[in-house]
Formats: C-alpha cells, sequence, structure tokens
C-alpha cells in the first residue's frame, strides 16, 4: 500500500536516475529526464529568487538552472569539489536544470520498496519528496520534479 503513496503499482518498477545532493542519495524519474550535462557555464539571472543558479545554453535553448542545494536549504557547495552536474527536465514546454552534486545510474526501483516519507524528514524535503525507497543500507529520496520546480 505505501507503494501506491508515491504513485506506484505494487509489482510495478519504475526507473530513476539517481543523484547525490550534500550526500543524500536522490532519485528523479528517468522519463522526465531530458539531458544530463557536465559543467555548464552559468549567466546569474537578476532578481531571480535565490534558489535560481541562473541560466545556461543548450543546444541554442535557454535554461533555468535550478540549484539543489538551495532549493533543500543545504549549505553551499563547497567549491573545490568540482563543479555541479546538470539533469535536465521538462516541464510544461520549459527546460530547467537540476544542479547536484553527482549523478549516479538509471536504476529500476520495485514497486513494493517505496515508502511514504519518514516523519522525521527535513519538512523542506518532505515538500518536495514522493516518498522513499530502500538502497542496501541507505534510503533514496524520490523527489517530484514539478514540486522542486515550485519557487516561491
Amino acid at each position: 500500500m505505501a507503494a501506491r503513496a508515491v504513485g506506484l503499482g505494487d509489482s510495478a518498477a519504475e526507473m530513476f536516475l539517481t543523484l547525490t545532493v550534500a550526500g543524500q542519495l536522490c532519485g528523479v524519474p528517468v522519463l522526465a529526464v531530458r539531458d544530463i550535462l557536465a559543467s555548464q557555464s552559468i549567466t546569474r539571472v537578476p532578481l531571480a529568487p535565490r534558489e535560481v543558479a541562473g541560466s545556461l545554453n543548450l543546444r541554442g535553448r535557454i535554461v533555468t538552472a535550478i540549484d539543489l542545494r538551495r532549493r533543500l536549504g543545504l549549505p553551499e557547495r563547497n567549491p573545490k569539489a568540482g563543479p555541479p552536474m546538470s539533469v535536465v527536465v521538462e516541464q510544461a514546454g520549459e527546460l530547467y536544470s537540476l544542479l547536484s552534486d553527482a549523478v549516479g545510474e538509471v536504476v529500476p526501483l520495485p514497486g513494493d520498496g517505496f515508502a511514504g516519507n519518514p516523519p522525521t524528514l527535513d519538512p523542506v524535503w518532505r515538500e518536495v519528496s514522493r516518498g522513499v525507497h530502500r538502497q542496501d543500507d541507505r534510503l533514496l529520496i524520490v523527489l517530484d520534479v514539478d514540486r522542486i520546480l515550485a519557487i516561491g
């Protein structure tokens, strides 16, 4: 039943792209992902919300870059850690880049491994999470792309 809370059937497996933000393993539905980019030149956007790192150019299209650390209320990225990776997603015909510390692999997550958000999960994370999935000795937080992009 907990699988239904995150929108999956009891035995269905949905494919997720894993990424890491401040050491936390996260996943986004692979069907939402349009591209994965290494370090990109990002142009600041004046008067944009704090979570908007700026914009980048992807084959002639302007892409709004969202800093996941800022969006999730986490400490700023250590400049010595190297540049963030971009996971490009689409919403309402617009492209957005989710800036993460690292991008992992595409993995199938069986529906019966999903659970709702634990009560101890930070409220900011609860707001943008569809639930969690147990991955060996750690939890993968399944991010809701629409909620991540709902800024302001």
